[in-house]
């Protein structure tokens, strides 16, 4: 497999994110419906939390000033309902009141002149004015910024927004992604085997897709489309309602990988051949649609990834990843990594960026398959990947190294 260029990956990946712009569409949707979206608006409350003084332990409200010297071998005795008043975390402090005992601190005692009246309570550690106490605002103020625009939507996030009293945002809309499967020799994932002789079932698809909404995309499922080059120009075009095309197969050198070409015919091939192991013959471009209001240019990413399985894969790491991210203006969230030891030797070639999976095991990395691009139970028996840099010829047995976890 020969290609006029070898591109680095870091180079590549620049190349392409430089051509892309983030999606400005946007929706409006109620708090339970934005999360992991990215919001399109500031946030700045118009209340206070809390709106009241309140208790932050379950114990007794009292005067402060009446606590002081207070202790397990010196009490102060409180009359229950005057001096101190039960409180439970998240009530009402009365206004008379700073300060509260946490329960532990206290005993409730029987009798005393004043017992038929009320009850003593034993307060045995004295406490200064809002100890224990939250305080109007404590939370947030009114007119606090809570989120600026752009803000990436967490769980904890979508709490604050309804502690606020914030029932709908609006938040940026997930870019759409063609997925296009290409080659003549796939049928679709649900083919019966009989009915299909020496055909190969269509999965590229749906593993990309469902990557795609891991990174904060929706994936739009496309027909198989036989190595033509018209069809799939054609199929490129009718994605113009996308923000992102990603194509699997049909992206080397050989005489039916079409697909580069017709990037190039409509509109420009950034990238064609990567220094990637595997994922060689992934083409990055961008497509002129004329027309598209989608997006605030005419011109949309399109992604050629490797027919096999596994260079699909990888590829899709490198390069589809940061596409989506940027397209949703989602952070990029670095990889989850384990350090581990390698338990045997790998091999890798100067000048590619080589993934290698391992299965990791009581903090060794055990390499699964080192080569094998469409072998994909190499990964489903894998756990993680260990990526050796352009620069290494590999790496030795013992060595100390950074497992990328598959999720």
């Amino acid at each position: 497999m020969v290609f006029k260029k070898r591109t680095r990956v870091d180079l590549a990946r620049k190349i392409l994110l430089e051509h892309i712009s983030p999606i400005e569409r946007r929706e409006r949707v109620p708090i339970k419906d934005a999360w992991d979206k990215v919001l399109a608006e500031r946030i700045v409350s118009a209340i206070d939390v809390p709106d009241h003084r309140r208790a932050a332990m379950d114990g007794y409200a009292v005067r402060a000033e009446a606590t002081t010297g207070a202790s397990p071998t010196n009490p102060v005795l409180l009359r229950e309902g005057v001096d101190c008043i039960r409180v439970h975390t998240g009530s009402p402090v009365p206004d008379e009141m700073n300060a509260v005992v946490m329960i532990e601190d206290t005993i409730p005692a029987e009798g005393g002149e004043i017992a038929e009246s009320s009850g003593i309570v034993e307060i045995r550690s004295a406490v200064h004015p809002n100890k224990h106490v939250s305080t109007v605002g404590e939370d947030v103020c009114h007119g606090d910024t809570v989120f600026e625009c752009g803000h990436h939507l967490r769980g904890c996030d979508i709490a604050m927004l309804g502690m606020i009293g914030i029932s709908h945002v609006q938040v940026y809309a997930r870019p759409r992604v063609a997925i296009i499967p290409t080659g003549s020799e796939l049928v679709p994932m649900q083919s019966e085997p009989e009915s299909e002789t020496n055909k190969i079932r269509e999965t590229n698809g749906i593993m990309v897709g469902l990557y795609v909404e891991k990174w904060g995309g929706i994936p739009v499922y496309k027909d198989i489309v036989i190595d033509d080059p018209d069809l799939i120009e054609k199929a490129i075009r009718t994605s113009a309602d996308c923000d992102a095309i990603i194509l699997c197969g049909g992206t080397s050198v050989g005489a039916r990988d079409y697909v580069p070409g017709a990037i190039e015919s409509l509109g420009s091939l950034l990238v064609h051949g990567v220094g990637l192991s595997p994922g060689k013959p992934a083409a990055l471009g961008m497509i002129d649609m004329a027309g598209k209001t989608v997006n605030e240019t005419e011109a949309m990413p399109v992604l050629s990834l490797p027919g096999y399985p596994v260079a699909c894969l990888v590829a899709l790491f490198e390069f589809g990843c940061p596409a989506i991210s940027k397209l949703a203006r989602m952070p990029l969230m670095p990889d989850r990594l384990m350090r581990a030891r390698l338990g045997a030797k790998i091999a890798s070639k100067i000048g590619y960026l080589t993934y290698t999976r391992v299965q990791v095991d009581g903090g060794v990395a055990h390499p699964v398959m080192t080569s094998g691009a469409g072998i994909l139970s190499s990964v489903t028996g894998s756990n993680g990947f260990v990526v050796i840099r352009e620069a290494l010829e590999g790496l030795d047995e013992d060595d100390e190294v950074d497992v990328i976890w598959i999720e």
